[in-house]
Formats: structure tokens, C-alpha cells, sequence
């Protein structure tokens, strides 16, 4: 199958060859292998990991930043007992919604599970689809400044009053190159882009490239090829965007027929939860919360949940695009292990 179908050429070798001599080549092959198995929302991610674990030494390592919560099992798709029994998960359900975590908590946390499984003879497998914590977790992170909870309150009721589409136009004058790249739709990132302005006088871009100019090859976030592992990049995801479209609002569906809302409502019942958390700010619980404050009626909701998940995807998949030595392959595809297996180094298919 072509990766044209999905928007980025024809896969190409996952090591690629030094212009300056072997040397760090022979770095690399002395790595130990991991795989990076990423997507879009409801494109078969866990179903093809599970089957892999269960057929190879492989552990998985969940890269998701709503997996992490306690209590958000329904909303998140996250895996259930049986399941688990099947092909544990790491860095899932072990943080209280209330609590923020930042990405370099993931990286730091996703190295050291990285290191347990290298350590037990296994290959670490990372699936999700929060492509920033992957980015990170390979090349590292700019040194931002530390969040600031007055600034970004004072955020978050700028944009409750105008909308974000206004908040991504204040972005624009200060800070182009990133107003660039975050979508207006993005109010995580569009709010952090701000946060950082407002309590540095710095632009995000400034912190960023400072960062780039630091690294030895100038890559964003630091020196890729300093990370400890040699990784396969696979990408999976249907080739036709309407029937991930439809994936999507089955799902959503299907979650709100197992008690998703009512998920949600003990959540907002807690009292000590806002729509300013992370958590609360998860796609599906964001439109679910505004429902239960009587913004939106529940069938507005279920709309809006969608339309958010489908904009995610849309995100999600175009982080991909750009993304190096990158496999992809269709979810709907009859011999989709066959076709990953063939995608493995024949040295990670002999640990």
C-alpha cells in the first residue's frame, strides 16, 4: 500500500545513513529498538498494539494525555480489566483529574518505563495519539517557563468573554510564526502560546528557537539523534477520511449508550473540578461539561463531541504528515499484522 493514500509519500527507511561517515550509524545499531505506533482517534490503534504484544516480547506504553486520569474511563476509551489482563498498559489511570501534568512529566515517566521494559529484554511499544508527547519524548523540550495560574485564568476568562477565534487574532499580532501553526480550534496550545507572552515578554517562537540554536543539529526541542533508542515510526489510520469519520461518531455514540454523560456528571458533581483543567479540557468532556452547566442541550452535545473528535483527528493527522521515516498503514487493511510485521528489522524480530 502506498503512503501517498495518507499525505506522505512512500515510506522510507526508518536509520537513516550519516553524510558524515559511519560513525554514528554504528551508534545507532548499538540502540536498543522501540516502537512508535501513533494515529488519529478511532483508528484501530489498540486493537493492532494488543495483537502485537500478544505475538512478540513487546510492552506497551500508552502516549495519551487523557489515559492518565482516574475515573475517565469511558470518554477516554480506555482499556478495560479484561483487556489489561491481555496487554497491561503503562502510564494509564494513575493520576487524579484535579492534577496537572505536563509533558516533560511524560517524558521523564515515559523514559523510565522505556528503560524497565529494555531492561526485561522486551521492546517498549508507545501508542497514542498525543503527537506532542511524542515529538518530546524524541527530541526533547524548549525550557519554557513554568505555568503561571493567575495568567492563565485571566486567559481563560478573556476567552470565555471573547472566544478563542479573537484570542488566536491577539496570537497573530504578537506571535505570527506560531499563530501559523496552532489552529484557532486549539485552545490548549493557543493558551500556552499566550501564557508564555504575557509572563515573559518573550514570544513562544523566541523560546523555541532559542532552544533550536542550542542543539547540535537544530532540530525543534533539542538533538533527536541523542535519544537512547533506534524507533520505528508507524503511522495507522483508514485511507478514506469519511470512514474515519464515521469510526469517530459510532464511538462517540457507542460511549455515550455505556453512561459517558453520567461519567461526566460525577466528575462535575466532585465540586472541585473546572472547565481550566486539562482533564476537563479532553475532547467529549469539555462539550459533556457544558451540557451539565446548562450551555448546550445533551443532543447539541453529543453533536459537538463529534465535530470536536473529528477536528482532533484532523490535527492529529496533519502532525503525521510531517513527521520523519514514517510507516503508514490502513486500518481496514485484510492483512494489516502481515504488512507491519514486514515493516519490523529482521534484528528487532530476533529479541
Amino acid at each position: 500500500m502506498a503512503g501517498d493514500h495518507f499525505g506522505n509519500g512512500a515510506a522510507r527507511p526508518t536509520t537513516r545513513t550519516p553524510t558524515a561517515g559511519g560513525q554514528r550509524a554504528t551508534a545507532d545499531a548499538a540502540k536498543p529498538w522501540a516502537i512508535f505506533l501513533m494515529g488519529p482517534t478511532a483508528s484501530g490503534k489498540t486493537a493492532l498494539a494488543v495483537e502485537l504484544v500478544q505475538r512478540f516480547p513487546m510492552e506497551i506504553i500508552s502516549v495519551d494525555s487523557a489515559l492518565i486520569y482516574k475515573g475517565m474511563d469511558i470518554g477516554t476509551a480506555k482499556p478495560d480489566a479484561e483487556l489489561l489482563a491481555k496487554a497491561p498498559h503503562r502510564l494509564i489511570d494513575f493520576l487524579d483529574p484535579s492534577e496537572r501534568y505536563s509533558v516533560a512529566d511524560f517524558r521523564d515517566d515515559a523514559l523510565r518505563e522505556m528503560a524497565a521494559i529494555t531492561a526485561a529484554g522486551k521492546i517498549p511499544l508507545l501508542v497514542g495519539g498525543t503527537m506532542l508527547y511524542f515529538k518530546v519524548l524524541r527530541e526533547g523540550i524548549a525550557d519554557l517557563p513554568s505555568a503561571d495560574d493567575d495568567i492563565r485564568t485571566q486567559l481563560l476568562e478573556e476567552a470565555a468573554a471573547k472566544g478563542w477565534p479573537a484570542m488566536h487574532q491577539e496570537l497573530a499580532q504578537v506571535d505570527p510564526v506560531a499563530a501559523a501553526r496552532i489552529h484557532p480550534n486549539d485552545p490548549q496550545r493557543l493558551q500556552r502560546a499566550l501564557e508564555v507572552y504575557r509572563q515573559t515578554g518573550q514570544t513562544l517562537t523566541h523560546w523555541q528557537e532559542r532552544q533550536k540554536a542550542g542543539s547540535i543539529d537544530g532540530s525543534w526541542g533539542g538533538n533527536a539523534d541523542s535519544f537512547p533508542y533506534r524507533v520505528v515510526n508507524i503511522a495507522i489510520c483508514p485511507q478514506n477520511r469519511a470512514i474515519l469519520h464515521e469510526r469517530i461518531a459510532q464511538r462517540f455514540r457507542a460511549m455515550l449508550a455505556q453512561g459517558f454523560y453520567d461519567e461526566v456528571r460525577a466528575l462535575y458533581q466532585r465540586g472541585d473540578l473546572n472547565p481550566s483543567l486539562p482533564s476537563i479540557r479532553a475532547v467529549g468532556y469539555r462539550q459533556a461539561w457544558d451540557c451539565l452547566e446548562g450551555k448546550t442541550s445533551y443532543a447539541e452535545m453529543e453533536q459537538r463531541g463529534i465535530i470536536a473528535t473529528r477536528q482532533l483527528a484532523k490535527r492529529q493527522i496533519t502532525w503525521l504528515r510531517s513527521w520523519k521515516d514514517l510507516h503508514w498503514v490502513d486500518t481496514d487493511d485484510p492483512n494489516l499484522l502481515e504488512n507491519v510485521l514486514k515493516i519490523l528489522p529482521a534484528d528487532l524480530m530476533l529479541i
